[in-house]
């Protein structure tokens, strides 16, 4: 075979291959526009949430802390030895039930002793009170001078001011008597006793016998910083938020592991002192414990009313996005069906819901689902939020070649 028929020959197998390959690269290409999105020319379909006002009911969280609304520390007022203890430990007990009990014997012989003092004052009273009469009317009959008039008459004034001492260091002996006996001032859960029996106790000692707690209701103090409360003062003077009366009084409550608490609470004072270490003034909040749920000392957060939004507007989370400097954004879509991106300024999160205080206005349509595949100023359709209509099937292109179609 000469050069020119080789040369031929592997000329035309070159060009095969090359239609081959041009072949195969159309077959690839018509797949991949299959597979890809909607035809060129179809606008996006978004799903959209028109803005309108409400009433919200603004509240703020803020942690605090449970405190008895009673508290009593049991002390001794005289001194003595302990002899019974009469309450079990963490038990409720009643105002005015029996404690402890002092030994009384040396208080009931001071009281016995006060007693026969104050019959022996008594008895020398009457014949000193009839000395002074007979002496008054000696005096004048001028059968007696003056001097002796007045021993008797200073006489009588001793004896009635001994009568009197011993009527009072009687009270005395009997109200020391009556200390031994120990008794709850007031109702509630008294803790553990620091003494026991045979203790020798002292009045006004510094460690407590034991401490009561009334626990219905019960306290729960919250701090409250001052620049919240400027602002809410000023948002009030403003008419942003309008006050509720008594309604804005009652206080919810979440406990430690975040479970509501059934009963409501009411806002009994707000503190007039700041404290200088933290910034904050004290809210006393008052909540029923019939069940004793609530114990001294429980960290809880505080559900506090700070009055009423009539021109709340409110939108998703999932509507909002930031932009690079970090500012909240939205995406609307315009009269024109095209896409608008607003700034928003954002009060705050109420529950899966942005609060928003500036950027949207009534009749806008936010942008919920579909924000990734839109940009501002492209055209889209939009449908209301929960009613969009499922995607079309792709549909083939029949100016395809037939080898396209099928791979």
């Amino acid at each position: 075979m000469s050069f020119a028929k080789i040369y031929a020959c592997v000329r035309n197998r070159h060009h095969v291959l090359a239609q081959a390959a041009l072949l195969a690269g159309l077959m690839f290409a018509g797949c991949s526009r299959e597979r890809s999105g909607p035809p060129p020319g179809q606008v996006p379909e978004v799903a959209v949430t028109t803005v309108s006002t409400e009433s919200v009911v603004l509240t703020t969280e803020l942690p605090g802390r449970t405190s008895a609304f009673r508290v009593a520390e049991i002390r001794p007022q005289v001194s003595g030895i302990l002899q019974k203890r009469l309450f079990t430990e963490g038990s409720d007990v009643e105002a005015g039930q029996v404690l402890y009990q002092i030994d009384p014997a040396p208080f009931e012989a001071a009281l016995a002793n006060a007693r026969a003092a104050l019959a022996r004052a008594e008895a020398q009273l009457p014949a000193i009170r009839a000395k002074a009469r007979r002496f008054e009317q000696l005096l004048t009959a001028e059968a007696i001078s003056q001097q002796n008039y007045d021993d008797v008459a200073s006489a009588l004034k001793q004896a009635e001011a001994d009568v009197a001492y011993w009527q009072a260091a009687v009270e005395t002996a009997r109200i020391n008597l009556g200390y031994t006996r120990i008794t709850a001032p007031i109702s509630g859960r008294i803790g553990k006793s620091n003494v026991t029996e045979g203790a020798l106790v002292t009045a006004f000692q510094p460690v407590a016998l034991a401490t009561i707690q009334q626990l219905d209701p019960i306290y729960v103090d919250v701090p409250q910083s001052t620049q919240e409360l400027l602002r809410l003062k000023r948002r009030l003077q403003e008419g942003r938020i309008h006050s509720q009366g008594r309604e804005q009084n009652e206080v919810g409550l979440l406990l430690e592991d975040g479970t509501p608490y059934r009963l409501k609470g009411a806002l009994q004072f707000r503190d007039v002192t700041v404290e200088p270490t933290t910034g904050s003034v004290i809210l006393r909040v008052v909540f029923p414990n019939p069940h004793d749920d609530l114990l001294p000392g429980m960290f809880v957060r505080a559900v506090i009313q700070e009055g009423v939004n009539h021109q709340a507007i409110l939108i998703p989370q999932q509507a909002v996005s930031r932009d690079p400097k970090g500012n909240p954004v939205a995406l609307i879509v315009d009269g024109e069906d095209k896409v608008q991106q607003r700034t928003l300024t954002l009060d705050r999160a109420i529950g899966d819901q942005w609060l928003v205080s500036s950027g949207l206005t009534p009749g806008d349509r936010v942008i919920v689902e579909g924000t990734q595949k839109v940009r501002p100023g492209s055209p889209v359709k939009a449908v209301p939020l929960g009613g969009a209509s499922p995607p079309s099937p792709p549909q083939e292109d029949s100016s395809r070649p037939a080898a396209a179609q099928t791979n």
